[in-house]
């Protein structure tokens, strides 16, 4: 661990031996950068990007301890084997306990399952334009990607690895106001590191066509804030409505924003965040 700047910026690469449930996963780096102090805070991003998609929130959160997790072979991080419990545990392994995890998209899916899987580490749950089930349903009248889309993500990953993740981050904008603005701030920031693991993509389009959390989502009884753009191109806007309801649980619908509601509607987006924060039970 090195300290770049005081105690309020430290960026983390943990390489070691890790057995968990048998696994062994060796010479695995995972890289997290941590800014700020107070209460901790992981924060995940989605598929094909990095954690540098929340870099302009870095100036805005600063009054708790933010843990921005480059995902297992996205970004700084090595990939590592294994399904979406697999890349839980890895995470819960190397970030604080009782720390307020929020995923964005994917990351959201990653946060959910971690606060199902661990409900006594995990102390409250975001989620952001994300989704229990990813893939639509038709005959349960779910609301989701149709399998086609993601089947040409994946076609595409072994012609042209770049140009496929161009094309995601324009999906990501597709619908907001200012798209065209927000896609190239989140092509600049997301290059500015590797490109992803071709392995770590096709786990995450296994997650995301496989992984169906709606039937666990009543074992919740935590704290859960749910964001959403109602212009997402990904996450359809019916599916806020079919989500269960509690008493711990709210929503944020963004009437105007699309999949990425914190890069194209900041301001509103910080207001909910932390008015939620703030209200949280210590």
């Amino acid at each position: 661990m090195c300290t770049t700047c005081g105690s309020c910026r430290q960026r983390f690469h943990q390489d070691k031996f890790h057995l968990d449930k048998g696994i062994l996963v060796t010479q695995q780096s995972l890289h997290i950068e941590t800014i700020g102090q107070g209460r901790p805070i992981v924060m995940l991003h989605g598929w094909g990007v990095n954690s540098a998609v929340f870099n302009p929130l870095h100036d805005v959160m600063h009054n708790y301890q933010i843990h921005y997790v480059d995902l297992p072979g996205f970004g700084n991080s090595s990939a590592i084997e294994g399904d979406l419990d697999a890349w839980v545990d890895y995470i819960m392994a190397q970030v604080p306990s009782q720390a307020i995890w929020v995923g964005w998209s994917l990351g959201g899916l990653v946060a959910t399952r971690a606060a199902l899987r661990y409900p006594k580490q995990v102390a409250a749950l975001a989620t952001i334009a994300s989704s229990p089930c990813f893939m639509a349903r038709d005959d349960e009248g779910w609301p989701g990607i149709p399998p086609q889309v993601l089947g040409q993500f994946g076609d595409q990953l072994d012609r042209d690895l770049g140009k496929m993740v161009e094309r995601f981050l324009a999906i990501q904008a597709m619908g907001s106001e200012t798209a065209k603005q927000d896609i190239k701030q989140l092509r600049d920031l997301v290059m500015a590191k590797p490109l992803p693991d071709a392995i770590a993509l096709k786990q995450g389009l296994t997650m995301l066509k496989d992984v169906d959390l709606r039937p666990q989502l009543d074992e919740l009884t935590l704290p859960w804030f749910r964001v959403w753009g109602r212009l997402d191109g990904l996450v359809s806007r019916r599916v806020q409505p079919l989500m269960p309801t509690k008493a711990a649980f709210s929503d944020l619908v963004l009437p105007k924003a699309s999949h990425a509601p914190f890069f194209s509607h900041k301001r509103e987006f910080v207001t909910g965040m932390t008015d939620w924060l703030a209200a949280l039970p210590r």
